[in-house]
């Protein structure tokens, strides 16, 4: 089997500038400097013609081309835009009545972009290839999946939003995306382009691993991979379709029972942490134990030399993600529910955990308003409800505090009607950043420190697995 070809979907926009810094062909001529394209009557407009699709393909394999104005980190804290460098092909195609930018180039390139994008070239090696791993089989994986889908006709059949009276479902996946493979941002993989210097570290890790991807069975591994587990990997069904996928199974971030330690530094994990069974934090009690404490495992490491050699800058702005806390006075988060939720659901009086799943991250929540109850997940689901961005994880416990002399009101609870104390407020005692499912890109990291391999790190995180070279 030869190496993918894949398209990488950069930008949406009305209107799109870009500069190719080489000779690149479209529509029988060869051109370079500054363009610009707009989004008119239908199509794409570009030197006072209107195109349905406009392809810019470079000359020499060196060409590249710059797209100005990148949003990245699209509705998470770090938010901003950026100039990107691209290499390969650039295609704009009309899509939803606005232009997209895709970008075509091989996997192995778009891998090393990908390697450097996540985390820092910087990070130690043997994490670097086994990200290279998971970043390849989570994209092959997806693109299979995609081709079943229309080989069977289901492309169209994809849904993530279940709605009832009282309750709200959605999860978010790559799905989303029918004109191109995957998006450059969070949603998928975070891809910069060339914008990013690659080091010599993450060619080494991409070029080492060629063709490699994890396999259970017939099965091409999906993947996944977050920041930081909270020292307890979610189950795949946790955060998105109802599926178990026996590789994603919920593990420990801990040191293995046999594991001889030696210079282990004290903010790190401890040797009694290791024998310890792994809580039931799908139990609220034992949930609120372990989201409460700060277990010593691989995530929960504060090691300054560690982190900045794998945390880009702007990820470096976030400080306490193996273990936060938010308040928000009744105004506030009264605000934000009833903004993202589009809905009035009035005052809050409770925030209420109905289903927690194996890492102790929130599936099911049930937001008690003065106006409206609702249920809603999953798992990203509720961190967008309940910030103006993105909590960094479900995997929080709820206190609510009161003035001394608190307002109440009346809800309904199932037939019947209660009075109930409204608070002045909530905080939110949390754990991990992102989804936590696969591999723990915090914890991998200090593995691979640690003298860990490759293949060591990923049959950590994904129970079963076997390493296969594909191409």
């Amino acid at each position: 089997m030869k190496e993918f070809e894949i398209s990488v979907g950069i930008v949406s926009a009305q209107n799109i500038k870009f500069s190719l810094n080489a000779a690149y062909t479209a529509k029988g001529q060869e051109v370079t400097g500054n363009q610009e394209v707009e989004f008119v009557d239908g199509g794409i407009s570009w030197n006072g013609n209107v195109y349905q699709e406009l392809t810019f393909t470079p000359v020499e394999d060196y060409a590249s081309f710059s797209l100005f104005e990148v949003k990245i980190g699209i509705n998470f804290h770090w938010e901003r835009k950026e100039t990107q460098i691209f290499a390969g092909t650039l295609k704009l195609v009309v899509d939803e009545g606005s232009l997209c930018a895709i970008n075509v180039l091989p996997l192995e390139d778009y891998l090393v972009s990908v390697i450097s994008s996540e985390m820092r070239a910087t990070a130690p090696l043997e994490f670097l290839k086994a990200h290279a791993v998971v970043s390849r089989s989570w994209l092959i994986a997806q693109i299979e999946k995609r081709k079943r889908m229309e080989k069977t006709g289901t492309g169209g059949g994809f849904f993530s939003f279940k709605k009832t009276k009282d309750q709200i479902i959605r999860w978010y996946d790559r799905e989303d995306h029918t004109i191109f493979d995957v998006c450059a941002d969070d949603h998928c993989q975070r891809y910069q382009g060339i914008t990013k210097a690659s080091s010599e570290n993450v060619v080494e890790a991409v070029r080492t691993t060629a063709g490699e991807v994890l396999r259970y069975g017939k099965e091409i591994c999906d993947a996944r991979f977050s920041k930081c587990c909270g020292g307890v990997t979610e189950e795949f069904h946790t955060c998105w379709e109802d599926l178990d996928k026996p590789y994603l199974i919920s593990k420990k971030d801990y040191l293995r029972p046999d594991e001889h330690i030696t210079d282990v530094e004290a903010d790190d994990c401890a040797e009694q942490d290791a024998t310890a069974a792994l809580p039931d934090l799908t139990d609220e009690k034992e949930a609120t134990k372990w989201i409460t404490s700060t277990p010593r495992t691989f995530c929960g490491t504060k090691n300054k030399r560690v982190l900045s050699q794998i945390l880009n800058n702007y990820d470096q702005e976030t400080t306490d993600f193996y273990r936060w806390t938010v308040e928000y006075s009744q105004e506030r988060i009264s605000e934000i529910i009833n903004a993202n939720m589009k809905a009035e659901v009035g005052g809050i009086v409770d925030l209420v955990p109905v289903k927690r799943g194996a890492s102790g991250r929130i599936e099911l929540l049930k937001i008690v308003g003065t106006e409206k109850t609702i249920t809603i997940g999953k798992e990203l689901e509720i961190r967008r409800v309940l910030s103006e961005t993105h909590l960094f994880s479900s995997a929080f416990v709820v206190e609510k505090f009161f003035s001394p002399n608190p307002q109440t009101c009346t809800i309904e609870n199932g037939e019947a009607e209660e009075e109930a104390l409204i608070p002045d407020g909530f905080v939110l005692h949390g754990a991990g950043w992102g989804h936590g499912v696969g591999l723990c890109q915090i914890g991998a990291a200090v593995m691979g420190d640690r003298g860990y391999k490759y293949d060591e790190i990923l049959l950590h995180y994904f129970s079963g697995a076997q390493l296969e070279k594909m191409y």
